[in-house]
């Protein structure tokens, strides 16, 4: 039974693997695109080794033992002067189990077969990305310093901007380029939990969601009454919320939004760049 467990939770797991790897682009809710080969080739090795497991032997409880060891030289049973009765072989027998419990320790426990549900799970239905939940419960990650200086903005209106170089210009350039100037952000809905307004968010891979920074920019009016739903994709346009000093960074990451439009999810939802849409 512990071999047929072991068999079926690498053949499922290698499944799952090749599934959202192959046949869909789910793969990119955890990892990011580069990592997809990597993903192929461990789905096909879990689900050799576990074909392999399922044909391998049993056990080792099936030898013969063939030769002099069975018997003597003319097929007897050896004499007793070679200091070994059918007693003392009993006795012998019985000292080596000595200790257990007469349990089949080799039996798979009842609780290990509960390891298969996750990975039936992810050959069945995938895990959700991660989202506003997840965002709101994690605190916005500090841009890193422009060490070089900053380029002229390009006079294009609405000027598109990942949610990183916004904040930036808005907390790290000293020309103050980005004051008055309308701008086009992309992300997805985290509502804000005083209800002043609502934050656009992107969750950036570093390798893989374990390690997934988040970036927040502070919305306010959207247009409507109510703020958009959470995780809704939106393309937000809008120019910055003026508060402390632009430039430094006592000017908080926050936009007047003028203008927000449903997009659907990007192709490269899990990286803080320009959205690339399906199709």
């Amino acid at each position: 039974m512990r071999r047929l467990l072991q068999s079926l939770l690498l053949k499922l797991t290698g499944l799952g693997l090749l599934r959202i790897t192959l046949f869909s682009d789910t793969y990119l809710r955890y990892v990011k695109p580069g990592l997809r080969p990597v993903l192929i080739a461990s789905g096909v090795v879990l689900l050799l080794l576990g074909i392999v497991a399922a044909f391998s032997r049993t056990g080792n409880g099936g030898h013969a033992h063939d030769g002099p060891a069975s018997g003597g030289p003319d097929g007897h049973a050896p004499d007793a002067h070679d200091g070994h009765t059918d007693g003392a072989h009993e006795a012998h027998a019985h000292d080596g189990h000595e200790g257990h419990d007469g349990h089949d320790h080799s039996a798979t426990p009842k609780i290990a077969w509960l390891l298969v549900l996750p990975a039936l799970s992810l050959l069945l239905f995938a895990p959700p990305a991660l989202g506003a939940y997840t965002a709101a419960r994690s605190g916005a990650e500090p841009v890193a310093v422009q060490k070089k200086g900053f380029e002229p903005l390009p006079a294009t209106s609405p000027l598109p901007l990942t949610l990183t170089e916004f904040t930036k210009r808005v907390q790290q350039d000293r020309s103050r380029a980005i004051q008055g100037r309308t701008v086009r952000l992309t992300g997805f809905v985290t509502p804000d939990a005083t209800g002043e307004g609502w934050y656009l968010t992107r969750i950036i891979f570093s390798c893989c969601a374990a390690d997934s920074q988040t970036v927040k920019i502070h919305v306010y009016g959207s247009g409507s009454a109510e703020p958009p739903a959470a995780d809704t994709w939106l393309a937000v346009t809008g120019t910055w919320h003026p508060a402390g000093t632009l430039g430094t960074t006592s000017a908080p990451a926050a936009l007047d939004a003028r203008l927000t439009t449903p997009i659907a999810q990007p192709i490269n939802a899990f990286t803080d760049d320009l959205p690339i849409t399906p199709g």
